[in-house]
């Protein structure tokens, strides 16, 4: 069962105040942020807006519901311009119940406009974590400061955005870059106390983000040898590398072996694993080995020595040290554990 709500746009904060309405809850406003907590009968998470000026706003939202949620935007009204990027998990859209539905997947973009004859549906399923980073831009405010992003668009992107009154529909979908992904990262740990330094930070790196964004647009048009932006090649080379590296743990190859057969460079190859995994190969592969030591310490019949080399290290006395950091556990006092209770 799933909750519907209508909400207006034109701003970023009215989808704040129309979500806080339609869902009986408060919001908090500080200077230019608007931020409505979800509370813990409906789920867990937030969803907050800041508004610049010049009619262009940000929509962070990062959150669960317990039920499925429709949000509609408002008809008869001039919707906003609407870059979306998806950091998480996948969410439904329509131009209107019953038309072509698009599945915005994990590390996709999508950039749209609605046109008087239909609106926006947005459908955000139950029980899934939902972290979506929206540019919302009022084009007939935006209209004086669309001069200086003129040069970086083609004549399709100029009609978009001259296009004042929302009277065409347009829909764009594609992989954002792995540089887009870092200063949407930068804008939401952004941890300014002072309100106008922090108003100018986020200014900024939402200006880079549109930048960025539409160069990115661009550069699509180019046939894939010719594109100079990473996209889900790149992620899908990084997965292959982490299959590589669980496969192949006892005997896993230098980062510079493992970069080469993934077709990566090796500042490509750490900064994916930055923005995937949060950390870099070197502590992707220790994480891993500390984890699979942990799995068959418990699951298995190998003593220590065994499992230091079934897991790619050399050195029982190292092992033991960097699992003792982990777990505050030596190795054989833990399997020592583990087989106790199995046993009692």
């Amino acid at each position: 069962m799933s909750k519907k709500i209508k909400i207006g746009d034109l701003e970023a904060s009215d989808v704040i105040k129309d979500m806080a309405d339609a869902l009986n809850i408060d919001y908090d406003v500080d200077h230019n942020e608007y931020c409505l907590k979800i509370p813990k009968t409906m789920g867990s998470g937030f969803i907050k807006a800041t508004c610049f000026d010049h009619g262009i706003g940000v929509i962070e939202s990062d959150y669960l519901l317990k039920k499925a949620l429709h949000i509609e935007l408002k008809k008869g009204a001039v919707h906003p311009l609407k870059i979306m990027f998806n950091r998480k998990s996948d969410f439904l859209h329509e131009f209107k119940e019953g038309d072509k539905v698009h599945t915005i997947k994990r590390l996709e973009s999508v950039m749209l406009s609605s046109a008087p004859t239909n609106n926006h549906l947005f459908k955000i399923p139950a029980n899934t974590q939902i972290c979506i980073f929206s540019l919302q831009i009022n084009r007939k405010l935006f209209e004086e400061k669309i001069e200086a992003f003129v040069s970086n668009m083609n004549d399709e992107l100029v009609n978009v955005f001259r296009d004042l009154n929302g009277i065409n529909t347009f829909y764009h979908q594609d992989h954002y870059s792995l540089e887009i992904a870092k200063f949407i990262e930068e804008f939401t740990q952004c941890d300014l106390e002072e309100d106008f330094m922090k108003s100018v930070f986020l200014e900024g790196k939402t200006y880079e983000i549109l930048t960025l964004y539409l160069q990115e647009y661009l550069d699509n048009l180019n046939t894939p040898e010719k594109q100079k932006i990473l996209r889900q090649s790149t992620i899908e080379s990084i997965e292959k590398a982490v299959k590589i590296i669980k496969n192949e743990i006892a005997n896993i190859d230098s980062i510079t072996v493992l970069s080469k057969r993934v077709g990566l460079n090796q500042n490509t190859l750490q900064q994916g694993f930055r923005h995937l995994y949060k950390s870099s190969v070197k502590e992707f592969i220790k994480n891993y080995r500390l984890e699979k030591a942990k799995e068959l310490l418990e699951n298995s019949d190998l003593n220590v020595t065994e499992i230091t080399y079934k897991i790619g290290i050399s050195s029982r006395s190292y092992f033991s040290k960097i699992f003792k950091n982990r777990f505050g556990i030596t190795p054989k006092a833990y399997l020592d554990k583990s087989r106790y209770n199995k046993s009692a």
